[in-house]
């Protein structure tokens, strides 16, 4: 078993709901956590489904919270939006892009096939320089609150496990086909090296 807690990077599309949900539950447990975006803004929903509010990825948790209140708070009290900015700005200040991070991972768990792809085609145009091999797990979470909490305590699950193998290498395969049965889902999972 690594002596080491694993380096888990969790990645949905804007960082606000399934990878901020995975990253705070992952820390509780001990886990070098890290939370990603891979979109090129970040999306909340709007008062209509056309209508999205949308920033960049430097906009703090902070200023959401206080553009959405003055937007309109009944509105992002009900839907669940300001108390999801609430526990985000607790873990950390700002959403990250994990195209703009050259921080290594031993695993990079994505939250829908779309980011799957995204991170797996950045991790390959990257200059390989360690070999170090990453290795990279989709689990399909439909981005809404309970979704994103049933999601984020199977990806802890899930860690947990692979924290516990002799041989991640070898036994990875075996273990996420034990998740897909158990959870009915369908994991992806491919290696790429640093």
């Amino acid at each position: 078993m690594p002596s080491q807690p694993l380096r888990v990077a969790v990645v949905c599309s804007s960082n606000q709901n399934r990878s901020m949900e995975a990253h705070n539950i992952l820390s509780k447990r001990g886990f070098d956590v890290r939370s990603f975006g891979t979109g090129t803004h970040v999306k909340l929903p709007g008062p209509a489904p056309d209508k999205p509010n949308v920033y960049d990825f430097k906009t703090t948790y902070e200023q959401m919270y206080s553009d959405l209140v003055r937007k309109d708070k009944e509105l992002y009290t009900q839907n669940g939006i300001l108390h999801m900015l609430e526990r985000n700005k607790r873990i950390k200040p700002r959403p990250e892009r994990f195209q703009s991070c050259k921080e290594q991972f031993d695993l990079v768990i994505t939250c829908e096939e779309r980011v799957y792809d995204q991170v797996v085609e950045d991790l390959n145009s990257r200059e390989q320089e360690t070999f170090q091999p990453v290795h990279v797990i989709n689990v399909d979470i439909q981005d809404n609150h309970e979704e994103a909490t049933l999601g984020a305590f199977l990806i802890c699950e899930l860690c947990q496990c692979i924290q516990h193998t002799d041989d991640m290498e070898n036994e990875i395969d075996e273990l996420l086909q034990e998740f897909e049965d158990k959870s009915s889902r369908p994991f992806l999972h491919t290696v790429c090296f640093y």
